[in-house]
């Protein structure tokens, strides 16, 4: 139930043609606290309701929990979410032995591209596509609990 994961910037739109899959993706936040929020994602095919803890020093690991729910239940629970909903479209794409999944936000954050890496611990190495930017793992602004209070167009 802890999730390591390190989070990038992006520098172009090559790995489009790499992606595997191309999912779209609407979140809202129940909670945002930095200490512990509450999710809820809905896809075309999935729902989840998701509690993730407060991220350790370094910003690469945190809990997690998740669970799956009816798209009927994440609808409802969607309409009581704080500020700002988060829509986005998600390409994975496998890079060596691991799975980047490269999240191109849509409306209020519009313009803002990250993609993310899943790792089984904090040293493991991984393969770096000439697409990945400046790594962000940490830097609470690109938290999609924090853009969905500040998003990326009112960034200054």
């Amino acid at each position: 139930m802890i999730e390591i994961e390190r989070k990038f910037l992006v520098n172009s739109n090559d790995y489009r043609a790499e992606a595997s899959s191309v999912i779209t993706i609407t979140q809202g936040y129940l909670n945002s606290n930095p200490e512990r929020s509450v999710r809820i994602r809905l896809t075309d095919q999935t729902a989840f309701i998701t509690v993730k803890g407060k991220s350790n020093e370094s910003g690469l690991s945190r809990f997690e929990w998740e669970k799956e729910l009816s798209k009927t239940e994440a609808e409802a629970l969607l309409k009581h979410c704080e500020k700002t909903i988060i829509s986005k479209t998600r390409y994975e794409v496998p890079v060596g032995a691991h799975l980047f999944e490269v999240d191109e936000f849509l409306g209020a954050n519009k313009g803002l591209v990250v993609a993310e890496i899943e790792l089984r611990s904090e040293d493991e190495t991984f393969s770096k596509p000439d697409w990945l930017g400046e790594e962000v793992t940490g830097t609470t602004k690109y938290y999609n609990s924090n853009l969905s209070n500040t998003p990326f167009c009112d960034w200054k």
